[in-house]
């Protein structure tokens, strides 16, 4: 079972990412107007089954292009993306307003193009919702606990006093970075 204590010992393992990751994701909040609101939900599909590193290279060449009246495809190859991220783009008044309104944030994220069952939790989580996104790595180290990714990161949440978004991102980071093995429990440094 993953604890306080293992917390605490990841983030110093994390270094200056987890200061920074931290210090970002407490203070995710709702989209101020429509530009940022397209923009996240770009900056998430850009992330739809790539390595954040990856993602972040395309993001920084579709953004310019998409500010500047071109099609997101004249930055990026991949065509139902680019279609996706040019809708957004277009409509981001509409569906500002519409997210905005909305009951279920989380639901409606997911009646965005490209934005699934899972990356609606991304989205709705760097727009500040108290969720947990269930990716594979998330998944795994909740499985090992019986338990859901919400309901993991909820109690490490309450343990640590960090926001439930706060401590997913640090678990995921945590298993993309090699400080945590999500398929064995292993913390580097640690125990398991």
């Amino acid at each position: 079972m993953i604890t306080a204590d293992d917390i605490k010992r990841i983030v110093l393992e994390l270094g200056e990412v987890a200061v920074s990751d931290i210090d970002w994701s407490e203070n995710c909040c709702p989209p101020e107007d429509a530009d940022e609101f397209a923009s996240e939900a770009i900056f998430v599909i850009c992330n739809s089954g790539m390595k954040n590193t990856v993602a972040r290279r395309i993001y920084d060449r579709v953004m310019p292009a998409i500010k500047a009246g071109r099609s997101a495809g004249t930055a990026f190859g991949h065509v139902g993306k680019a279609a996706a991220m040019d809708d957004i783009w277009r409509r981001r008044v509409e569906l500002l307003k519409a997210y905005t309104a909305a009951n279920d944030k989380v639901e409606f994220c997911e009646s965005l193009p490209w934005i699934g069952g899972i990356t609606k939790y991304h989205l709705a989580k760097n727009f500040g919702a108290q969720v947990a996104k269930p990716d594979v790595h998330l998944k795994r180290l909740a499985d090992r606990e019986g338990v859901s990714s919400q309901a993991l990161c909820e109690r490490l949440s309450a343990a640590t006093g960090y926001k439930v978004p706060t401590i997913d991102l640090i678990l995921w980071r945590a298993c993309a970075n090699g400080v945590v093995d999500s398929r064995t429990g292993f913390i580097r440094g640690g125990r398991k």
